[in-house]
């Protein structure tokens, strides 16, 4: 058995092989330049290869190699201050940080409850989700969440919270009901007085492919819960920093959580990083009995931190927030022209640099492609032969999604490429 058989945990699977990266590109071993059209899986936004950052992690490290997260060190203020002061929306205040997305959901799911105990309301536990959602493959963050192909088999070991209808409209269906007096319903039904809070992606991104909510949805849902003493928490992993065109997912809407996580972006791939971000009154009880949050063992590591703040500080320096809006907007006229009239595309839809482009077997009725057809995977193959890397998402009601986010550096020339390849992509797979 050869080493790439022994990395693969799927029979006969054997991993690509990615030598290094420059740019929006990977390159092979071969010396193959492949387009990073996925930002890996919507990590990517300052681009690969930034020496500055590799020079800051370099000294971080011989400085200072760990100490216990709840310890203080210069590169975690640092990273603190910067978030609060440039980048959290108002309010956001307390900040703690983990090792990436699954983790920030756990720790957050763990300070919602902390947070009615300390109160003295121990009989709050339930964390509603939405029917189609993905917070990350612990197993917090799989009961919490909905993704179909994600949670089979771990049924029997997760966590029985509730879910609420969905407020993404799925093609070929008809409209549903109001989705705010659905989440409410679904409050009501379990008791109030024992859910502790509700947990959504302001954009759906895996487990639908980019989808959006009603543009009432999001305010209307945090008045909601908050009639109902419900905390709102926010996953941001794949929304926030820049993401969506805007710093975070709800900044599109107006609207403040009470907790919000983060990863992905916060380090744009150059370090395992992610982030539990509070307002004040969320902590407020737990500092009153001077409690805790337990941390994870590299939560906040120095070298992570001193990346992180360097990636925000190139960000801010070279205004790549609106740059992922612009060029956003490029993109997706493009896709709009030369992608959303093909035979076997249903939809394009998304913000900013988060894509998606759902495929469908039939265009006039929406027939979705038989699931063991495999197509999004069809079509990822297709483009890596091409030379361009498209991340696959959708699972259930929305199974077959290419998905785009690439990093915020890309330009004309690159959307050429990236649209080019794509449309013989889908050719060639649907060809099969």
């Amino acid at each position: 058995m050869d080493t790439a058989t022994r990395m693969a945990f799927v029979p006969g699977g054997v991993p690509f092989a990615i030598d290094r990266a420059e740019g929006a590109y990977l390159i092979t071993p071969s010396g193959q330049r492949i387009l990073d059209a996925g930002g890996g899986a919507i990590v990517m936004n300052i681009g690969h290869g930034r020496r500055e950052v590799a020079e800051v992690a370099a000294r971080e490290m011989e400085r200072l190699t760990y100490v216990i997260p709840p310890f203080q060190t210069e590169s975690r203020t640092r990273l603190v201050d910067r978030l609060v002061n440039n980048w959290l929306p108002p309010r956001m205040t307390r900040a703690t940080f983990t090792s990436g997305g699954s983790e920030s959901v756990e720790a957050a799911l763990r300070l919602a409850r902390q947070h009615h105990v300390a109160a003295g309301r121990t009989e709050r536990w339930k964390v509603i989700g939405l029917d189609i959602s993905y917070h990350g493959v612990s197993l917090g963050a799989l009961s919490v969440g909905n993704h179909v192909g994600r949670r089979v088999g771990f049924e029997p070991i997760l966590i029985p919270f509730p879910k609420a209808p969905s407020p993404y409209r799925i093609l070929g269906a008809g409209p549903g009901p109001d989705p705010v007096a659905e989440l409410e319903r679904v409050i009501v039904e379990e008791g109030p007085d024992t859910v502790a809070a509700f947990i959504a992606e302001p954009v759906v991104g895996s487990s639908g492919g980019v989808m959006l909510p009603p543009e009432d949805y999001w305010r209307r849902a945090v008045e909601v819960c908050h009639r109902h003493g419900v905390l709102v928490i926010a996953d941001e992993v794949m929304t926030g920093f820049g993401r969506t065109g805007k710093k975070f997912g709800v900044d599109q809407w107006g609207v403040v959580p009470d907790i919000m996580v983060g990863g992905k972006g916060l380090a744009g791939g150059y370090a395992p990083m992610g982030g539990l971000y509070a307002t004040e009154a969320v902590v407020a009880p737990l500092a009153a009995k001077r409690e805790d949050l337990m941390f994870y063992t590299f939560a906040g590591h120095p070298a992570s931190c001193a990346v992180a703040d360097k990636v925000l500080e190139i960000m801010e320096r070279e205004e790549l927030v609106a740059r992922a809006d612009k060029m956003g907007g490029v993109l997706r006229s493009r896709l709009d022209e030369e992608i959303a009239p093909l035979a076997n595309v249903g939809e394009v839809r998304g913000l900013g640099l988060m894509l998606g482009i759902e495929l469908v077997q039939n265009r006039e009725t929406m027939e979705r492609f038989p699931a063991e057809a495999k197509m999004v995977s069809r079509v990822t193959a297709e483009g890596l032969k091409r030379g361009v890397f498209f991340y696959p998402g959708g699972s259930g009601r929305a199974q077959d999604v290419v998905m785009l986010g690439p990093p915020f550096i890309i330009n004309g020339e690159d959307i050429d490429t990236l649209v080019g390849v794509l449309a013989e992509s889908i050719a060639a797979a649907v060809g099969r």
